[in-house]
């Protein structure tokens, strides 16, 4: 079961900071259009918009986990311990470390993130800040980000999202791909449309880094026109990169996009295979538009009970569709009772 951050949501939804626009209508002649506003993940915005919620330097699918420093020798005991999940030893062999090399920043970062996460020891927010400082005075730039996030949640220390902010910098200033993303997160997260630009360039410094929902926020500018030159081409190229890199989001707007023939060649089987893979994995968005594709044998062949089927698993998930429910009403019993058991399924699996 993967482990999640205490203190930290992991999961980013870019719908909560990056309104998306309408490509297309969702009627029944466009199954593959965007979602209707209210649902799960539409991105129709009412408001003022919440802050977003910042993925930390070591959550699952932002970076690889805690890592030893490039060129590091000989073999680093304390990290392997940490990514083989065995904490004490690397609480171990991580203070042994620092007993030899008082200024070995990479073991006072690696202190910091099992005190924060509570791994091996008590979960201790105020000594994993303490751990961090260290490591900061040592320009750790992982250890910059985690105070940078723990100073914006008030975590170990008292609230303060300016001094946030700073470590947010100064991490960046020194490498960090994640501090880049979730400064670009709060630049953009604050409406003004002088912090684009600069939200923007932070998003390409994570995206090129591989962070998958940089790559979609980057490609959402793009598509968007705003921070950088409207360019819908360069839009898609960075939803199928940050889809290639398990991105959930880039992968459901990247067959949008591919369904449509925005910004590339329009395919509508290539579409409903990354439709199919996203609703297989959950995405409730993903669900709707194999339904609506298996409803009318667009990319897929016809099939009334994968779409019944899809739509349920949608539905579970909040996301209903009258048009769907209607079209599929004319279902036998048996027809339900196997659409019913394929939803089921599926749901079991996630």
């Amino acid at each position: 079961m993967r482990r999640r951050i205490a203190h930290h949501v992991v999961a980013f939804v870019v719908a909560t900071v990056l309104a998306l626009p309408a490509w297309a209508a969702s009627g029944p002649a466009d199954p593959a259009g965007t979602p209707p506003p209210g649902s799960i993940g539409s991105t129709a915005q009412t408001g003022k918009k919440p802050m977003p919620e910042l993925p930390s330097p070591y959550t699952p699918n932002y970076t690889r986990g805690a890592v030893p420093p490039p060129g590091s020798q000989p073999p680093d005991l304390a990290y392997g311990a940490y990514q083989r999940g065995q904490y004490v030893t690397a609480f171990r062999e991580a203070t042994k470390r620092i007993e030899a090399n008082p200024k070995d920043a990479a073991a006072m970062t690696l202190l910091g993130e099992l005190y924060n996460q509570g791994l091996g020891v008590k979960q201790d927010p105020v000594k994993a800040a303490d751990w961090y400082r260290l490591a900061a005075a040592q320009n750790d730039a992982s250890a910059m980000a985690s105070l940078g996030l723990m100073a914006l949640d008030g975590r170990g220390m008292p609230k303060d999202p300016k001094a946030g902010r700073r470590w947010l910098e100064q991490a960046t200033s020194h490498g960090s791909p994640t501090a880049a993303y979730n400064l670009g997160l709060i630049l953009i997260g604050t409406g003004a449309t002088a912090d684009e630009a600069a939200a923007a360039t932070q998003f390409r410094k994570a995206a090129e880094a591989e962070i998958g929902p940089a790559q979609h926020d980057l490609g959402v500018l793009y598509l968007q026109g705003r921070g950088l030159p409207k360019d819908p081409s360069k839009a898609a190229a960075w939803f199928r990169r940050g889809a290639d890199n398990g991105d959930l989001a880039s992968e459901v707007e990247y067959a949008i996009l591919l369904f449509n023939g925005t910004g590339v060649t329009k395919d509508e089987r290539a579409a409903a295979r990354y439709f199919l893979h996203a609703a297989s994995r959950g995405n409730a968005i993903a669900q709707n538009r194999v339904a609506r594709l298996y409803a009318v044998g667009r990319g897929v062949a016809k099939n009334p009970v994968e779409a019944a089927a899809w739509n349920l698993a949608a539905a579970g998930q909040g996301l209903s569709d009258a048009w769907l429910d209607q079209t599929l009403s004319g279902l036998s019993a048996d027809e339900r009772t196997r659409a019913e058991r394929l939803a089921n399924e599926r749901i079991e699996q996630r």
